[in-house]
């Protein structure tokens, strides 16, 4: 994505870098979003997700802390999980 003019992007270039972000979001938020929304709606969805995202992952973590630490560290199923997260 180079650009004539030194730090500014081509309105092209944002349409482009907004179907690519639009494209990463669920299902849901495309089917919204396909009446062409404003950048700034779409932008907003993209921070939202990516929040849901983090708090997901924190979940996650909590849940394997929890789990591993009620396992015996030598157990196949441990071991399975090490496996799994390398």
């Amino acid at each position: 994505m180079s650009s004539g003019r030194r730090g500014r992007i081509s309105d092209e270039e944002i349409n482009e870098l907004i179907s690519k972000l639009q494209a990463l979001l669920p299902e849901s938020s495309r089917r919204r979003n396909a009446n062409r929304s404003p950048a700034s709606k779409l932008l907003k969805e993209t921070c939202s997700y990516i929040k849901s995202l983090h708090r997901e992952v924190d979940d996650l973590s909590d849940r394997l802390s929890e789990l591993m630490s009620t396992m015996d560290n030598d157990s196949p199923q441990a071991e399975i999980i090490r496996s799994i997260l390398r």
